[in-house]
């Protein structure tokens, strides 16, 4: 059993598909801490109605390199073997990176390298401006450079000709979670 900890700023809709996932026995995984650095993020409620420690980890007046320290130190107390970020808004730093090689999955709402660097809706917005036929999530390891990280999964989905912004999140969403398991799985049986 592979032990996650989980980086999050926003709600978590992902985790909650890891979660279920192994609640059903469909993931041999257990998630071992959930951290934010955002005290009111939707994320830290969804780790505490599953029984998951949740910490809190404030950034505020620290430097990266400070703030990662902390994060790294409660990953490692709650002995987390794989980090995942899930709408994680912080940029990692480059210690933190090597600290974490080949052991931080971070979920991109394109089919990277197509908007890397792009955030939540802004990607989506990007794709209906461009005439995007098809769109979809990546999961990558994470590196120094953003959205550089190599490739693990890529899942697809058609771009309809009523799809907005919103709709577009939705669909993209759905696939992430799967992903996720997708890369999980993929990781815990090397």
């Amino acid at each position: 059993m592979i032990r996650l900890g989980v980086l999050g700023s926003t709600k978590g809709t992902d985790l909650q598909a890891i979660l279920d996932a192994i609640q059903n026995d469909a993931l041999d995984a257990e998630v071992a801490v959930v951290i934010s650095n955002r005290e009111n993020a939707y994320i830290l409620e969804r780790a505490r109605d599953h029984n998951v420690p949740d910490v809190f980890v404030s950034h505020k007046g620290k430097t990266r390199d400070e703030f990662d320290r902390e994060i790294t130190a409660a990953l490692h107390q709650h002995e987390a073997e794989l980090v995942l970020l899930i709408g994680y808004m912080r940029i990692l730093s480059a210690e933190f990176c090597r600290i974490w090689q080949d052991r931080i999955l971070n979920v991109h709402p394109s089919l990277l390298p197509k908007y890397a660097g792009g955030i939540d809706t802004n990607v989506h917005e990007k794709v209906l401006r461009n005439g995007d036929m098809e769109t979809g999530c990546t999961i990558h390891f994470v590196t120094e450079e953003v959205d550089a990280g190599p490739i693990l999964i890529q899942k697809k989905c058609t771009v309809a000709t009523d799809d907005t912004v919103e709709s577009l999140k939705t669909k993209v969403q759905q696939l992430e979670g799967a992903a996720f398991i997708e890369a999980i799985e993929m990781i815990a049986n090397k």
